[in-house]
């Protein structure tokens, strides 16, 4: 009897987890996704010395493959915590990775010792705002409509945020 009763108590578990947190579970890809179609703007620090990279260019600087603007001015990496939609697009747009796939390279990549690190991870557009004001070189990826004055677009293959041909969206 005690058998029974613990596999319809594990039903009825399984049944109320179901009802109760799946839902909320998906809802997540949801709300990253709210924003659908806004594209996602290249920023830099305001001292930045660039105004324009081509797609290849970007890859180039998040793959780590140039780790400086000039030769006193390092790249600093910023990229949005998992789920941010900024994330996905940067993720499947520019690094052509999955999320599982790009731990991995920057595991390796450190394992190699061809980084110091991976990139830093922002929990939200004000902290990747203030980090991008705040230090010199640094490079995140912001939805367009949240693009803050005192940090620079940089155009991409020529087109900014909004241009038809804008490949980051």
């Amino acid at each position: 009897m005690s058998y029974a009763m613990s596999a319809t108590h594990k039903r009825f578990v399984a049944i109320l987890w179901t009802m109760f947190w799946l839902p909320t579970i998906l809802q997540v890809p949801l709300a990253a996704q709210t924003a659908r179609g806004a594209d996602i703007a290249v920023v830099v620090h305001p001292d930045t010395p660039v105004d324009d990279l081509s797609l290849a260019e970007v890859r180039r600087v998040l793959l780590g493959d140039r780790q400086y603007w000039n030769s006193k001015l390092p790249v600093v990496l910023l990229i949005r915590a998992p789920v941010a939609r900024e994330r996905d697009v940067v993720l499947r747009v520019i690094y052509q990775m999955t999320e599982t796939q790009f731990k991995q390279f920057w595991i390796a990549k450190i394992f190699r010792a061809e980084a110091a690190s991976q990139p830093k991870i922002v929990y939200s557009n004000d902290m990747q705002y203030e980090l991008v004001s705040a230090i010199p070189g640094a490079i995140a990826f912001v939805d367009a409509h949240n693009v803050r004055p005192g940090l620079k677009v940089l155009r991409i293959d020529g087109h900014f945020p909004g241009d038809h041909d804008y490949p980051l969206r």
